[in-house]
């Protein structure tokens, strides 16, 4: 099993805060940088933007991180472990297994869409930038691991079928689900709800058979 990758190790953080304002300002600070490359993405986002927007001096945003790069490091950091927290087994069989895997798939996303300006940041600075293109291959090694994981535990539910290939199923709804979240910067939420449905109908009709 690979480990979560920890984008912060070997990072020069600044001391963590320990009051209830300075706590404030750095969310304040991390909801403005979300909001700023969601619109603008990684190159054209500047940290006094950053600064103005949270309400603090620029020099308020190196209390706090070193660098625009280190605080999407920080941003990212808090995505992954976002989806570290979902717990796999956390799908039962309920009579209606395909809506039990809907459900499923919306909470999934629900936190990962909180972090869209980070990710359309991420896939930005990846391209120019070597060391977050090994996060990247390491975190999309670390996906694939927990959908493969994911999909053995639906293989134990009634109805599943026999021999199906978990790790090529895997690979393509990895990179479908990295994919939706490519796409959700630009698109509303009812179109995501449609894509949503797109791989609930996937994966289950690749899992299970249907109702006789």
């Amino acid at each position: 099993m690979i480990r979560r990758p920890n984008l912060l190790s070997g990072e020069r953080l600044p001391s963590p805060p320990r009051q209830k304002r300075s706590l404030e300002k750095r969310e304040r600070l991390k909801s403005a940088a979300l909001d700023i490359f969601r619109r603008k993405g990684y190159h054209a986002a500047a940290i006094d933007e950053f600064a103005r927007k949270a309400g603090l001096p620029v020099g308020g945003f190196y209390q706090h991180y070193r660098s625009k790069r280190q605080l999407l490091l920080a941003l990212m950091d808090e995505m992954i472990a976002a989806m570290a927290r979902l717990d796999l087994r956390d799908i039962e069989h309920s009579g209606d297994t395909r809506s039990s895997l809907r459900d499923f798939l919306a909470r999934a996303f629900s936190g990962d869409f909180a972090y869209l300006g980070a990710y359309r940041a991420w896939q930005e600075a990846a391209l120019s930038d070597p060391a977050l293109a090994r996060h990247q291959r390491r975190i999309r090694a670390w996906t694939l691991g927990r959908v493969i994981r994911f999909f053995r535990r639906l293989e134990t539910l009634p109805g599943a079928r026999k021999a199906v290939d978990i790790p090529v199923l895997a690979r393509a709804m990895d990179l479908f689900f990295w994919n939706l979240l490519g796409e959700a910067v630009q698109r509303k939420r009812a179109g995501l709800d449609t894509w949503l449905d797109a791989a609930t109908h996937l994966i289950y009709h690749a899992l299970f058979t249907d109702p006789v």
